[in-house]
């Protein structure tokens, strides 16, 4: 498998293994926002998501204190803390069901041309992705907003790459029809 690291990643887990104590803070000021992005479109809560981000790097903290150097050297960071943010967010939703109403699309620029230029927009395609099916919106999220590769991507869900393209195409054209249908009731609406 290609070795899809980041350099600072790389840089990060050399650190990790040979004082994890002192570059743990370098990892959750690296990742929060990843982690904390993931999980507020994976839960749909603000507040939920912040508690799992939090119990992802308690969990990572555990986990490399128990592992010895040479797998901490071995580790592919961002798959490896994607699966771990994922498997929290999976137990709370077992455990209660989440409101979707707070998923926040917060683009890094909007220019004008941008879809997301407008509060209004945001909020709709976050209602929109909230409503489809988990795997499809996961898809969705690991791809498009968290930028993972396809064979990043099932290595940490442990999906065949095939499927999760699949899902992410389905759920992009279940995306665009209901946004093409929502703009179409809105137009109706302004114009009865």
């Amino acid at each position: 498998m290609e070795d899809l690291s980041r350099p600072a990643d790389v840089a990060l887990i050399r650190q990790l293994a040979a004082d994890l104590d002192a570059a743990f803070p370098s990892l959750v000021a690296d990742q929060q926002d990843r982690l904390f992005t993931i999980a507020v479109r994976v839960l749909g809560n603000r507040s939920d998501a912040e508690e799992a981000a939090q119990d992802a790097f308690v969990r990572a903290y555990r986990a490399l204190a128990g592992y010895p150097a040479d797998r901490i050297r071995e580790l592919r960071l961002r798959p490896w803390l994607t699966t771990i943010v994922l498997n929290v967010c999976r137990n709370r939703t077992r455990v209660r069901r989440v409101a979707t109403t707070e998923l926040a699309f917060e683009p890094a620029s909007e220019p004008a041309t941008d879809p997301f230029a407008s509060r209004h927009a945001r909020d709709l395609w976050a209602r929109l992705l909230s409503g489809l099916p988990p795997a499809q919106r996961t898809a969705i999220v690991l791809r498009h907003v968290d930028g993972l590769s396809y064979t990043e991507m099932a290595e940490v869900l442990g999906r065949p790459e095939g499927t999760l393209k699949a899902q992410v195409h389905r759920g992009l054209a279940a995306l665009q029809t209901a946004f093409l249908a929502a703009q179409r009731r809105e137009r109706e609406e302004m114009t009865a």
